[in-house]
This record gives C-alpha cells, structure tokens and sequence, in this order.
C-alpha cells in the first residue's frame, strides 16, 4: 500500500516536472503571441496640426500716409481743409435735403436776382451742363424760378421764389455753425488769418 503510494507519488512527479518543463515553453508562447499583437496593433497616425485661422478681414479702407513732399506742400494742405469744410457742411446740409452746390447757387441768386445761367457757372466754375441739372432740381421743388431773358432768348434768368429765399435763411445759420467749428479746431486768430490770406482768390474766378 505504501509502495502503490509511493508509485503514485513517482507517477505523479513525472507529470509535475511535466507539466513544469512546459510552463516556459507556454510562458515562451506567450511573450510571442504578445509580441505579436504588438506588431499586428496599427500603427498611430501622426496627428495633423491644427489648421491655421484665416487672419482676420481688415474692416475699412487702409489709411495712406501722404509723403514729406506732400505734407510740406501748402496746396495739399488747403485741398485737405477744403475736403474737411465741404464733408462738414455737406453734413449740416444734409437735414434739409439741399447739397453744397445747391446751397452756392442758391446763394448766387438771391445776391445777384435775374442772373442768368452762364453767369452763375462761371461764377462758381460749374460745368453749364451740371448746373442745368441744379437748376432743374431747384425748380422741381419749388426754389428756383426760371424764365427767358428780356434781353437775349438764348439766356435763362433765375430768381429765387419765396420758398427759396425762405429756405436759403434756415440753410445759413448751418454755415455760420459750420464756420465757428472750423475757428474752434485751427483757433480765431488764424482762421481771421485765413480769410484774409484767401481772400486774394475771390477775384480770380
């Protein structure tokens, strides 16, 4: 009995050691089959940066620098006054629905009554085609009286109606506002200098 234990025990050992030997041949298998996996796993693709974001769209037109011959130049700086007058003017104007010109030909007519067309335009340095259309506008509305010269048919005069001349005493304390602004920025005693030194010019037209 002790000996068919002790067989046991041997036929036992045997299928230990077994069983043993094996264990690194499947440890061994193992290791493969995870080294295996691992060169089977797809490979990660290299992450694509992010897209750069479209810069920005720049609102407005770019501002240019006038060059040095400009800034020293004194008729570019009159011409930038005169832009900056009429675009001041131009606004205050704009509530009673009349332009700058039509304001400068109202004006013409109510100092020089039954002037005619030609005269206002070479006043003014109108193109006689564009201030028929002023004048055609004007009288639309009721501004402008238009009829033949008693001394020569070929010519139009012009006079203001009451509508007009009623009209041209609302427009002129907008240009007098309009005039205290621009003495406010360049300050009195130069903006009375300026009008002394231009004045030179109203003769020339």
């Amino acid at each position: 009995m002790f000996e068919s234990r002790m067989a046991g025990v041997d036929a036992a050992a045997p299928a230990c050691e077994r069983s043993s030997s094996m264990e690194p041949k499947k440890a061994g298998v193992r290791k493969r089959s995870s080294k295996g996996a691992q060169r089977r796993a797809p490979a990660t693709k290299p992450q694509r940066s992010a897209p750069r974001p479209a810069p920005a769209a720049k609102t407005g037109r770019p501002r240019l620098l006038a060059s040095d011959d400009l800034s020293r130049s004194l008729g570019y700086r009159i011409r930038r006054a005169q832009l900056w007058v009429f675009k001041d003017v131009s606004r205050r104007l704009a509530a009673f629905d009349i332009s700058a010109a039509q304001f400068s030909v109202l004006s013409v007519i109510d100092a020089n009554p039954g002037v005619n067309q030609l005269a206002i335009a070479q006043s003014l340095s109108i193109e006689r085609a564009g201030l028929g259309r002023l004048v055609d506008h004007l009288e639309r509305r009721g501004l402008v009286q238009r009829s033949a010269s008693a001394i020569n048919r070929r010519y139009y005069v012009l006079y203001l109606t009451e509508a007009g001349a009623a009209l041209l005493g609302r427009l002129r304390p907008a240009i007098a506002e309009s005039e205290k602004t621009l003495a406010a920025k360049i300050g009195p005693r130069a903006f009375k200098e300026l009008q002394r030194a231009l004045s030179v010019f109203l003769q020339d037209a």
